[in-house]
């Protein structure tokens, strides 16, 4: 009999105890309850009841409970005294052998579900039909200028735009949203605006510009044999439409060419070279070349072979980057002048005559960080280690890059996962920033976010614009700082109204290590849960289809796994409308499967493919 059990006594004083500890810790904090937000008041005492059972090794207790047939308390994020109460009653009346009436809880299983969707509506705006999860995209730059291009990326399933604030400025972002609008009003949807904040993310600073140079070079197979041209467009401005390399030429001239002519040249290295006319249109021409070949700003390209004809002049070239090669046991010198930052040179013996150098854009790192802390570049493609800590400067010893060395480039992120990094809070031009974001956009995204005064400062910010209740919030979680501290940082945040939070994939798991990041995800996901706030899941998300229109296997599963969170967030790329629609498929048939944490049994069905 269950009543003989001998460990359900021992198993109701534990849940009892951790009950109480719940009970304990809102009392303890509720000073703190008391400025949350009225529609968030359920939901602040309930991520402190579970991040109180959280503070217990419970696997003991849920061995047992699933030995007896009784829920093991895996599904209590968003009603944790709920699913405490009914074990507790289980358990007691078991134990008694008679029947008990269970305590009346307010925030049951269905009202925790009730609350995550009405909160996900009210931040990021009414779902597509047939599809719980939403889905926000990245705008690329192109977004204002191709009106065409943001009706298709709503019409295809975008729920949530999202414009960087790092990227372009006020009169782009503009032309963006009225797109945006347009293509919601024309398709009878309403898709909502979310703006990143930049934040104090610490990057490379410039490089040294490199001649101004284009490499024209075709796609060859492992013997060296050509399979694809090289495409160029030759005309004063890069093709509006077609991604084709560029090769300014501003010359009227060029519609007089027609497909089947040839223009020819002497390249930099003054190899000959043959550009073959495949397609005219008003403002230029495509060519194919099928030789690489390097021309700079004043080549001439010609039309007759032997060079006599009246030639075509190149026009302005940008300057070619030259970022700095590093392979493990090159030394790196990180300073804190803007001086622009170039690859290491050596004599013609082969000597050092200047170590690599580059600037860092963050001058606090200088004075905090230590010698031994790794510091990690470019999402963690290159990893050093801090040998020297000078007043204006840092000495790297570089331990590890891919296979055949990597390329450090301007602008790109640094990391310090071991240093007690003080640097955070908004930035100057995010100050700048806000006064419009406020205005105009539905969502804001504060980025790195490390702390509570982190959050404090951006709703002050907000008080003073009088934009309290007009615009949410979403906490962007991308340092071990951020998810150390996420208890206090979401209270204070759930003073506003709505809330959310993104888990940026790509930063965090530099911070955290790739060997941790499943388990933070899972965290996570299961913190949001308990405070009723929808979650996004971002980064890298359909990435090789975005960028390069095939999907890989792993992409494809982490999509799936997507659809536990309220919003999926895909990057640009110049297949975007293409991920959308996968993603959108995605998240449909897994519909069906999985809601939230909770895996769901539908009908077992065949595979099989199904038609676009």
């Amino acid at each position: 009999m269950l009543q003989d059990h001998p460990n359900i006594p021992v198993m109701l004083e534990q849940v009892e105890a951790i009950a109480r500890h719940c009970k304990d810790q809102e009392r303890a904090y509720a000073e703190r309850l008391e400025r949350v937000h009225p529609k968030l008041q359920a939901s602040a005492r309930n991520l402190i009841h579970y991040r109180t059972l959280r503070e217990y090794d419970i696997r003991d207790l849920q061995k047992q409970l699933g030995f007896m047939g009784l829920s093991r308390l895996a599904k209590a994020e968003g009603h944790t005294m709920a699913a405490l109460s009914v074990t507790a009653t289980i358990l007691r009346a078991l134990m008694l052998g008679e029947f008990i009436e269970k305590e009346h809880i307010t925030l049951t299983i269905e009202k925790a579900q009730e609350i995550v969707r009405t909160h996900t509506r009210m931040l990021l705006g009414t779902r597509t039909p047939g599809r719980r999860t939403r889905i926000m995209v990245t705008l690329p730059s192109e977004a204002a200028d191709n009106e065409q291009l943001v009706h298709d990326m709503v019409a295809r399933g975008m729920n949530c735009a999202r414009i960087n604030c790092a990227h372009d400025g006020p009169e782009v972002w503009q032309k963006m949203i009225a797109h945006v609008r347009q293509a919601s009003e024309a398709l009878g949807v309403h898709c909502q605006i979310a703006m990143d904040l930049g934040g104090a993310k610490i990057r490379t600073g410039e490089l040294k510009p490199g001649p101004k140079v284009r490499r024209y070079k075709p796609q060859k197979d492992r013997y060296g044999r050509v399979i694809h041209p090289a495409e160029v467009w030759i005309g004063p401005a890069p093709h509006p439409e077609k991604e084709w390399l560029h090769l300014p030429v501003s010359s009227a001239d060029l519609k007089l060419l027609k497909p089947g002519d040839s223009l020819y040249c002497r390249d930099t290295r003054h190899k000959k070279r043959e550009f073959r006319i495949m397609k005219v249109e008003t403002d230029g021409c495509m060519a194919e070349v099928y030789k690489t070949a390097y021309l700079q700003e004043g080549s001439l390209l010609y039309t007759d072979k032997k060079f006599k004809s009246r030639p075509f002049t190149v026009g302005v070239l940008p300057a070619a980057e030259e970022p700095i090669q590093l392979a493990a046991g090159d030394r790196l010198r990180i300073h804190r002048s803007q001086e622009a930052g170039a690859p290491a040179r050596y004599d013609e013996e082969g000597e050092l005559v200047q170590e690599a150098h580059i600037s860092c854009t963050s001058h606090e790192v200088f004075e905090q960080v230590k010698p031994g802390e790794a510091i990690l570049f470019d999402d963690g493609q290159i990893e050093g280690r801090i040998r020297e800590v000078k007043a204006d400067e840092l000495q790297v010893d570089i331990v590890r890059t891919k296979e055949g060395g990597g390329k450090l480039r301007a602008d790109k992120g640094i990391n310090f996962p071991d240093s007690e990094l003080t640097i955070r809070g908004l930035t100057l031009k995010d100050r700048q920033d806000l006064p419009f974001v406020a205005a105009n956009a539905d969502v804001v995204n504060l980025s790195f976010v490390n702390s509570a005064a982190d959050v404090r400062e951006l709703i002050d910010e907000l008080e003073a614009l009088g934009a309290i209740g007009e615009i949410g919030i979403i906490l962007k979680i991308e340092t071990q700082s951020g998810f150390n501290h996420l208890l206090d940082t979401m209270l204070e945040a759930m003073r506003v109204y709505p809330l959310g939070v993104m888990i940026a994939r790509g930063d965090l798991a530099i911070e955290v290590g790739w060997e941790n990041i499943g388990r933070v995800q899972e965290e996570l996901l299961s913190i949001c849960q308990a405070a009723h706030v929808p979650d996004i899941w971002a980064t890298q998300v359909l990435e090789n289809l975005a960028k390069k229109g095939v999907p890989s296997r792993a992409e494809i599963t982490d999509a799936a796994m997507a659809q536990r969170a309220e919003c999926v967030m895909l990057n640009k790329g110049g297949y975007i409308l293409q991920a959308i629609q996968l993603l959108d498929s995605i998240l449909r048939g897994m519909g069906p499967y999985q809601e939230k944490n909770a895996p769901m049994l539908p009908p077992m069905e065949a595979a099989s493919r199904k038609k676009q």
